[in-house]
């Protein structure tokens, strides 16, 4: 196995142990109202259900508490139900304002789910992008990694 690919299994797993000492629900911070799924359903992620996404760094700066929320929602639909290439879009009150989350596959990595995913975000101009990668914690919840 190439060297890059060891580093990058090693972050994972360091990464992991992490978020497994934190422990329980008690360690997760943040909840998440309602969502739509892509079948139009209505599904209330569990509490903690996205954690520290990418809505929440830089390229979310430009957005108000509510658009924030929504790319949240965004985040966790696309980690949970995406189809890997197919966006889901979101869309702020104030003209200009919007997103799209592209899921990729899912992989394991030890007893985790993860996947990859890319966030545009268009704050009233040309769009942000930020790319992470999220593993799918016991409790239902999705952890960025990185």
């Amino acid at each position: 196995m190439r060297l890059g690919a060891w580093l990058v299994l090693g972050l994972v797993a360091t990464s992991l142990a992490g978020c497994i000492s934190a422990g329980g629900r008690d360690g997760l911070a943040g909840t998440l109202g309602n969502s739509v799924g892509a079948a139009g359903r209505s599904s209330a992620p569990p509490p903690g259900a996205l954690i520290g996404g990418v809505a929440g760094q830089s390229i979310g700066r430009g957005l108000d508490e509510r658009e924030r929320q929504r790319a949240e929602q965004a985040e966790f639909q696309a980690l949970e139900y995406g189809r890997p290439g197919s966006p889901i879009d979101w869309r702020g009150d104030r003209e200009g304002f919007r997103g799209e989350v592209v899921p990729g596959p899912r992989y394991r990595v030890n007893a985790y789910d993860c996947r990859d995913y890319t966030h545009r975000i268009w704050a009233g101009g040309e769009p942000q992008v930020a790319r992470g990668t999220a593993c799918r914690q016991a409790e239902g919840g999705w952890r960025p990694i990185s």
